[in-house]
């Protein structure tokens, strides 16, 4: 179940990533590959911990928080079904 719903928000989060939001492409880029990381690790199909796939997307709240409320809110939610598969 955490699973489909971590894919579900990964795919929430491309949506908003292709609707052109106002992000330098060095975010663009930094954001698409937190997304792909995450994605190898689900088709992995493990439940070991990757500290590294839940700090980068820990920080990329950080990062966007303040101005891309929304993008933040689909990052949150991508970081808690991580720690609940026990990523």
């Amino acid at each position: 179940m955490p699973a489909r719903e971590l894919q579900e928000r990964l795919n929430s989060l491309r949506e908003q990533l292709d609707r052109n939001v106002p992000l330098s492409e060095e975010e663009l880029a930094a954001l698409h590959e937190e997304a792909r990381q995450i994605e190898a690790q689900l088709k992995l199909e493990e439940a070991t911990p990757d500290n590294n796939l839940v700090d980068g997307v820990n920080l990329a709240i950080e990062r966007f928080e303040a101005d891309h409320p929304d993008l933040t809110a689909t990052l949150r939610s991508i970081a808690n079904s991580l720690h609940s598969m026990g990523i």
